[in-house]
């Protein structure tokens, strides 16, 4: 079958192009009408191009009090001041245009200064000068005294409140970004929001005094024009006194109506817009939902107006019907509200017919989380209810971690698990269950590691982190237990502390590969470059392995740029991991010796008896940056037996002081060490900085 022809564009299409054509062309043509604005000031204009100015004035004004209205928000409309002082300056080369007419030829009659102002005088004062003189020193006055004043006042409060609390927003947005609430994207949308809310309502208090002034600027204007007139018709005209005050008068009201009336929609407008303030909708979903949110407001509202119809001489049949209406208005918002909660209910009740949690895809399946919290059924309230406080203290351990160690932590997923049992939680690191624990939601857990409340009921269990004797009470018990000295903590506390060492423990684990180049990315361009430039085969690979032997010592890698000098130093000489971990700690001896000072500012050391110092030195064998180590594994037997009973004295008063050896065996002693005592530090004389004060508190004979 033969398609048919295509049909020839009809005339409408050179029509369409040409408006196109115009918006490709706005900024051009937005400056024509600045400029004809300006032109208006010297240029006289005909009654029938006034007419058409102070119509499209008419037509702006209400255009704009519109927008202001629908407008959800104050930064949805940030072009406002701009606008304002456009629309300010419009109405004023309208007001010095038809002054000229009105002064020039005013002597003819009414319709001097054309139909707008002539149809104006008579149709809001009926031609009657007195009644459009004082029609018109209300409408300044509401306008000046009462929405341009309140308006100015609001802007400038808004402006400085704004100033002041940018630097709270700004820390407020960098904890929900370190805390991983946010992304990157977001924290930069934020950012700019807060910098455009700032400078918009500093734009607001300025472009205020537009209005201010443009009521003045009227307000003198009129004065001029019917004195002006006055003198021209008598003096210039031979009119009489009466014929001139009419004529004049009239002209010189209507034209200050003509300018007041678009300049109070204006005022308005701006008035909205700035005491919009924090709330988000627009404004008829703003004030009908919080006026009529209330049923009984609404009823004991109409309940007044009708006593108020009672009284004598008032109209009860008016106060009635808005008493009824009042009271139709309250039913018919509780029945909506009651709606409301039905709709919820069923909504809720679907939710948990189906399952809150949505299916997963297959691809989610393959992915690991780096961390993860997993809560038996009994648990989910912890982060189900409104109020939840576990949500927000897991986030906060991002922000412990980033200040104690220089590394942010990935987002920590949490989620409920069928398979562990009601009340158990368990913690999972890289895909692999890392600890877990039991908590009971509407008791206290009370450590008491000496078993001396005996005598306070509860139940008899392990403290989860470090299996110390603990107990849970119910609340109620609370004040009994901290009067006996006790600690007491509630279940968020318990996991919170659970997952803080089980993260210490496992930090190698989670500076990943691309935390690595995150960390890189975030140094400034030379220190990368400088990165960049180690002669290594993999830069990238060689500082993470070094971080992460790093982190696997607790020692904070927040001081990122130093490390990658030291990086860049050792790694120039050598491609050993060990001797490059070793060279980064001695460039980092102030801030390890720093870590492990004591109240007094003392550094608390454990050392080698003389025999052992002895041993290590003999066992150890140095060929280059390579340190191999002999030593039978009887007397690594002893040696750590030692180490952890005198450790232990110490462990037993939440004491760790550093254990002191020589720079070649300190990561061998270290990996003796760790599995016995994980948080004891392994110094070497290397790291101990020149200012550090030294206190020798064991030391470890043979």
């Amino acid at each position: 079958m033969k398609r048919p022809a295509p049909k020839t564009p009809g005339p409408a299409l050179p029509v369409l192009n040409w408006f196109n054509g115009l918006g490709d062309n706005r900024d051009i043509g937005f400056a024509i009408g600045v400029m004809a604005i300006l032109g208006v000031l010297f240029v006289p204009l005909p009654p029938l191009l006034l007419d058409f100015g102070l119509a499209l004035s008419f037509a702006v004004s209400v255009l704009v009090l519109m927008v202001a209205l629908w407008v959800r928000k104050p930064l949805e409309f940030n072009s406002f001041p701009t606008l304002l002082l456009v629309v300010t300056m419009m109405r004023l080369a309208l007001s010095i245009a038809s002054s000229r007419l009105v002064l020039s030829q005013g002597h003819t009659g009414t319709d001097a200064a054309g139909g707008v102002i002539e149809g104006i005088a008579y149709f809001v004062v009926g031609g009657d000068f007195i009644i459009g003189t004082v029609i018109f020193v209300i409408l300044v006055t509401v306008n000046f005294i009462v929405i341009t004043k309140g308006s100015t006042r609001i802007a400038e409060v808004s402006a400085r409140f704004s100033l002041d609390a940018m630097p709270g927003k700004q820390m407020a947005i960098d904890a929900d970004l370190g805390a991983g609430a946010i992304d990157e994207a977001e924290a930069r949308r934020r950012r700019r929001e807060v910098e455009q809310e700032s400078g918009f309502f500093g734009a607001m208090d300025g472009a205020a005094k537009f209005v201010r002034g443009d009521a003045v600027a009227s307000i003198i204007i009129t004065v001029i024009n019917i004195v002006g007139g006055l003198l021209i018709g008598m003096l210039r005209h031979d009119m009489p006194v009466m014929a001139a005050l009419q004529n004049y008068t009239v002209l010189t009201i209507g034209d200050g109506l003509v300018s007041q009336i678009p300049a109070l929609i204006v005022s308005l407008a701006a008035g909205m817009i700035v005491t919009k303030g924090g709330t988000e909708g627009a404004a008829n979903e703003a004030v009908i939902s919080q006026l009529g949110g209330s049923p009984r407001a609404l009823y004991m509202a109409a309940a007044i107006v009708f006593c108020l119809g009672l009284l004598p001489g008032f109209p009860l049949f008016i106060f009635t019907l808005l008493a009824a209406g009042l009271a139709a208005l309250g039913w018919a918002v509780s029945r909506a509200a009651e709606k409301a909660r039905e709709d919820a209910a069923t909504r809720e009740l679907a939710e948990a017919r189906a399952g809150k949690t949505p299916p997963e895809e297959p691809a989610d399946l393959l992915k690991i989380d780096t961390l993860r919290l997993e809560l038996g059924a009994a648990l989910i309230p912890l982060i189900g209810s409104p109020d939840a406080a576990l949500p927000g203290k897991v986030k906060s351990l991002r922000n412990l971690f980033a200040s104690d160690y220089g590394f942010l932590l990935p987002p920590v997923r949490i989620k409920d698990n069928a398979a562990l049992s009601a009340m158990s939680y368990a913690i999972i690191v890289q895909g692999v269950e890392a600890a877990r624990g039991e908590l009971r939601p509407a008791s206290r857990l009370v450590i008491d590691p000496a078993n001396e409340a005996q005598d306070i009921a509860g139940e008899r269990v392990k403290e989860p982190t470090f299996n110390l004797n603990a107990f849970w009470i119910d609340p109620s018990l609370v004040p009994r237990a901290e009067a006996r000295g006790l600690t007491v903590v509630d279940g968020e506390s318990v996991v919170i502390t659970h997952m803080t060492e089980v993260i210490r423990e496992h930090l190698p684990e989670m500076l990943t590969y691309g935390a690595t180049q995150e960390l890189i990315k975030g140094l400034d361009r030379e220190y990368q470059k400088l990165i960049n430039d180690i002669p290594n085969p993999s830069p990238v690979i060689l500082t993470q392995n070094v971080l992460q032997n790093l982190l696997g010592e607790r020692v904070s890698i927040r001081n990122l740029p130093l490390i990658a000098e030291a990086l860049a130093e050792a790694g120039a000489a050598s491609k050993n991991l060990t001797f490059i971990t070793e060279h980064v700690r001695k460039r980092l001896s102030s801030q390890i010796c720093k870590t492990l000072e004591d109240e007094n500012g003392y550094v608390r050391i454990v050392a080698l008896g003389g025999q052992w110092e002895g041993e290590f030195a003999q066992s150890a064998r140095v060929q280059g940056d390579e340190v191999s180590f002999l030593m039978s594994p009887a007397r690594v037997q002893d040696f750590v037996t030692a180490a952890r009973a005198e450790l232990a004295k110490f462990a037993q008063n939440d004491e760790w002081p550093a254990l002191l050896v020589s720079p070649e065996v300190r990561p061998i002693v270290r990996s003796m060490i760790e599995r016995v005592s994980p948080m004891t530090q392994v110094i070497s004389h290397n790291e101990i900085h020149r200012k550090a004060r030294l206190r020798t508190v064991a030391t470890i004979g043979a």
